[in-house]
């Protein structure tokens, strides 16, 4: 009884209000709520009112310059799909996000599991793998087109060797987006590569001892052990690859400029061109805010897909 007693005290003394130096504590340590305010501050001036704005600017004829401008309400979204380009550039924005994520997640694990390894140089070619990461995505789009270009570009002096013509590699719609991506994939997949190596680098080794003890094979291990426990790297490098790739500008801008026409275009490269080109900035708010909806969607979709897989892995 003694002890029940104790108990039931000592559970209303914790149930009890907070009083004397604990509450002094609390009530010290509330201003640190403050801090809260310049970044919220930052937030509300550079993301949310120009967000806003956005959408208010949608529903308008606005040219980007006038101070005059009209109402219009939905017009402009019943053009974005209704417009016969918006097909080929929802497509290459798709084809920039999912294949952009794809391969530098396969390519940055393929990197990171051979540099995980006891490799001497490993220090090297890990700096020189993440090397471009650093460098800007224009300078990095015009590097590449130098490459590609069909006057006097790199690879087509190789192929002038084998043919007569050179290939305007830039100018094919059936390539240019496919080259895009690839110049994208190699600039980025070092990001996935650091991540993937942070994940490795978390796996206790007996694990791999007790496994191979137990006669399992290296693809064994990997599918074992390795994959379920580098399941929150994927899932970070995925998304952060996804929505880079989904929102990609700078490198489609210096190699193609969206073109030939909108054949390389992407959601934002067509809103940059709409916006600056044609004085559409009704329009190009439109399809910024298409573009932020269908970001958050596949992000968001993405996100629930591989954290679920991270549960049941």
């Amino acid at each position: 009884m003694a002890r029940t007693t104790t108990i039931v005290r000592s559970t209303d003394r914790a149930a009890a209000p907070l009083q004397g130096p604990a509450r002094k504590r609390k009530r010290s340590t509330a201003w640190l709520n403050l801090l809260y305010v310049p970044a919220l501050l930052l937030f509300a001036v550079f993301i949310f009112y120009p967000f806003v704005k956005g959408v208010q600017i949608s529903f308008t004829n606005w040219d980007g310059y006038n101070q005059d401008y009209k109402w219009i309400g939905g017009s402009n979204y019943k053009r974005f799909f209704n417009d016969p380009d918006m097909g080929r550039v929802i497509r290459n924005t798709i084809i920039y996000g999912v294949g952009s994520a794809f391969l530098q997640n396969l390519i940055g694990l393929a990197y990171a599991l051979f540099l995980n390894m006891n490799i001497r140089t490993r220090g090297v070619v890990r700096t020189v793998i993440y090397l471009p990461v650093i460098i800007s995505s224009l300078i990095m789009g015009y590097i590449w087109y130098f490459f590609f270009q069909y006057d006097g570009g790199a690879i087509n002096d190789i192929l002038l060797l084998f043919q007569d013509e050179p290939s305007n590699l830039l100018g094919d719609k059936d390539w240019n987006s496919w080259i895009i991506t690839f110049v994208n994939t190699y600039q980025y997949l070092g990001i996935a590569m650091v991540l993937f190596l942070a994940g490795l680098q978390t796996i206790p080794k007996d694990y791999y001892e007790a496994a191979t003890i137990d006669g399992a094979t290296a693809l064994s291990r990997f599918r074992h052990i390795t994959w379920p426990l580098i399941a929150p790297s994927l899932t970070v490098s995925m998304v952060l690859n996804l929505i880079g790739g989904l929102k990609l500008f700078d490198v489609i801008v210096a190699m193609t400029n969206s073109g030939p026409g909108y054949a390389s275009a992407s959601m934002s490269s067509i809103m940059y061109l709409l916006y600056f080109g044609r004085e559409d900035a009704g329009y190009a708010a439109t399809i910024g805010i298409l573009m932020f909806v269908m970001i958050s969607v596949v992000s968001i979709f993405a996100l629930y897909l591989l954290r679920r897989r991270e549960v049941h892995a």
